[in-house]
């Protein structure tokens, strides 16, 4: 039996995989993309089923489709929702810069299963995948609302829980260890003293900062290019139809969604998506900045700064017996890294609309659901993983903060900055406890040296008094 079946499509006939779901179109398409087997990830794949399923439903309730057929396309478009035919979408990303090549590999896989489960049901339909899968749509508004629709979908369920578990983690952790006061620093050299709360509140802070951040820019991502078929003119399309659109999309996924305010903004441009992505990019910042301050307190733990103990969940080294490193921090990392660079394909990829269409979409929604999958994980992993298991080396932080000679800042109100300046000085040089020189060069007594070198109230701001 032939493993390839013959289809046809306005170009001729094309060989494609006898079980394959797809069509002509396609299989073209695949043929001329051997880039790099990277596809369209399962948010995208989700996202063009929702797609013709609702426009399927809406250009039924206009009267432009037959019920029966939207009725089917929806039923062959909830499997593609649910991820029955992922294995269908063969185009690679670095493809047409519009996405026709993938908006056509979903019409014909609709239509495809439209028709079979149509004839086994003993109807006799021809769902045609542009025709009727793609009624009223085009690739030009089509591929811009999959971008928007599947990260609006991704950040609900996806990023913003995992920021939302690390904010509350710091937060916690700050709690647990809020009397235990460490040294400050800035420069990487020692600075006046702050309690673990205040610094991982303080992580707690930059992350509930960077999902604000990106909450802000779903009012613009939730704009739907859908109805403005090719140019944004919405030539071959209900005039109702993006709004119904937009109204039907909110109602199936519980996202608030909007027809766009200018469909000729929505899709000559990705400047929404480009927005969420720098904002991404802004968490990454954030993301490893506290990642490398988690290593560093951690490092050692003997010949290091050795101020916090990361949990040992895997060997460090395959030549040091008894070696563990801060693997965790070292992913989040790597994510942080990954993202930054996202967003600098997604900034080229911006200044590629063209007219009236940006024509690097595929590499844009790629790169952008990438950063929100992978920053959402990443901030679950180093909850649950790190932060939730971190110890304080309390004794060890404790004699670090009361041999510190820049406790003597304290003092400054009274003594003033030179003499604290020279009092330090001859601390460090001597090895000498902080409060034994300023003794012999002030005229303090014990009591009041107590009361000023005391580092909790370091920590609390104002004036010693």
């Amino acid at each position: 039996m032939s493993e390839t079946r013959i289809e046809k499509d306005s170009m001729g006939e094309v060989e494609v995989p006898r079980d394959a779901l797809y069509g002509a179109q396609t299989q073209r398409a695949h043929n001329n993309f051997p880039i790099s087997g990277i596809r369209f990830n399962r948010d995208f794949i989700k996202a063009l089923g929702l797609i013709k399923q609702t426009a399927a439903a809406v250009n039924a309730e206009l009267g432009c489709l037959e019920s029966e057929i939207a009725e089917y396309i929806g039923k062959a478009s909830q499997e593609v929702i649910e991820g029955t035919h992922d294995d269908h979408f063969v185009i690679d990303i670095f493809q047409t810069g519009s996405g026709t090549s993938s908006n056509m590999n979903a019409n014909e896989i609709i239509a495809h299963r439209a028709n079979e489960l149509a004839k086994s049901d003993g109807k006799d339909l021809d769902v045609h995948p542009n025709d009727h899968v793609n009624f009223g749509q085009s690739s030009n508004d089509t591929i811009p609302t999959a971008i928007r629709v599947s990260a609006c979908l991704a950040i609900h369920e996806k990023f913003l829980p995992g920021l939302q578990r690390l904010e509350n983690a710091f937060r916690e952790k700050g709690k647990e260890f809020a009397q235990v006061v460490k040294t400050g620093r800035t420069h990487l050299m020692d600075a006046m003293p702050i309690t673990f709360e205040q610094q991982f509140g303080g992580y707690s802070a930059m992350i509930r900062g960077g999902r604000k951040r990106v909450e802000a820019t779903l009012t613009r991502l939730s704009e739907l290019p859908q109805g403005g078929t090719a140019v944004g003119t919405g030539i071959n399309t209900h005039p109702e139809f993006g709004f119904k659109f937009a109204a039907r999309m909110s109602e199936v996924t519980g996202v608030s969604f909007k027809e766009a305010v200018d469909h000729f903004e929505a899709q000559a441009t990705v400047d929404a998506p480009a927005e969420t992505s720098a904002q991404l990019k802004t968490y990454a910042c954030s993301l490893l900045k506290i990642a490398n301050d988690l290593r560093w307190m951690n490092s050692g733990p003997y010949n290091g700064l050795g101020e916090i103990f990361l949990a040992p969940i895997q060997p460090g080294s395959s030549i040091m017996p008894g070696k563990v490193n801060p693997v965790i921090e070292e992913s989040a990392a790597m994510v942080a890294a990954q993202v930054i660079g996202n967003d600098a394909t997604i900034t080229v990829a911006a200044q590629s609309g063209n007219f009236e269409l940006n024509v690097m979409l595929p590499v844009v929604a790629f790169n952008l659901l990438q950063s929100i999958e992978i920053l959402g994980n990443a901030s679950h992993n180093l909850a649950e993983r790190s932060v939730d298991l971190i110890k304080v080396n309390q004794e060890h932080i404790t004699a670090l903060v009361e041999k510190n000679p820049i406790l003597v800042t304290a003092l400054n109100p009274v003594i003033g900055y030179d003499l604290g300046a020279a009092i330090a000085k001859k601390a460090f040089k001597e090895r000498r406890a902080l409060k034994d020189v300023a003794k012999e060069m002030t005229d303090l007594s014990d009591e009041d040296l107590d009361k000023y070198l005391d580092p909790m109230k370091m920590t609390r701001g104002g004036f010693i008094s």
